[in-house]
């Protein structure tokens, strides 16, 4: 029971930095429509906030999987 849990957690965590990427991939694309010659200034943005979102999932991952260690 307690592994499920964990389980579920994960996927939660996975399931929103999914979300996140998707909404921070999205604007990029449609501020770079609008303004192309701050596209470099729009990606390097894009990329640093996909990277945070990254560590955060693993980071909820992590403490969803050894958070709920019986032992």
């Amino acid at each position: 029971m307690v592994g499920s849990i964990a389980a579920i957690g994960a996927g939660l965590a996975v399931i929103g930095a999914g979300i996140g990427i998707g909404q921070v991939g999205g604007k990029a694309m449609e501020g770079i429509a609008r303004q192309p010659e701050a596209a470099s200034k729009i990606q390097t943005a894009m990329i640093i906030a996909a990277a945070l979102i990254e560590g955060a999932a693993l980071f909820g991952v992590v403490v969803a999987l050894l958070g709920n260690n019986p032992a």
